[in-house]
């Protein structure tokens, strides 16, 4: 199963205090829209996001269809494949994309230990 680009969704309380302090790490933002809450920083091949008000738990995030650069690749399992899939195997999604649509959408499932995974499909 091919579940697509992964990062780190980080919960932050204050996004500037956060950019400041993943800035010292090394890290830099490539998709910006801090004025909207949110922004996507990278290390190397790490990529984390940090989004100020938009959910109260850190979650593993993975984007079918896009590689670390957050650039389109081909092919990629759709959101609604992916979903189909799991709950074959058994796992129910908390949050479910809709399988009767196409394009963006995404679902959630939490693992045993209560740790939010986010399938977020942009395209």
């Amino acid at each position: 199963m091919n579940l697509g680009n992964f990062s780190l969704s980080l919960a932050v309380k204050d996004i500037a205090a956060s950019r400041a302090f993943y800035e010292a790490l090394g890290f830099t933002a490539f998709h910006d829209q801090a004025h909207h809450g949110w922004l996507i920083m990278k290390n190397g091949d790490t990529v984390i996001g940090l989004f100020q008000g938009m959910f109260e738990k850190n979650m593993l995030c993975f984007n079918p269809g896009w590689d670390n650069n957050g650039q389109n690749v081909d092919p990629f399992t759709d959101v609604r494949e992916l979903q189909r899939q799991l709950k074959a195997r058994g796992i129910t999604p908390v949050n479910e994309v809709d399988e009767t649509t196409t394009g963006p959408g995404h679902f959630i499932v939490v693992d045993p230990d209560g740790n939010p995974v986010l399938v977020d499909q942009h395209r």
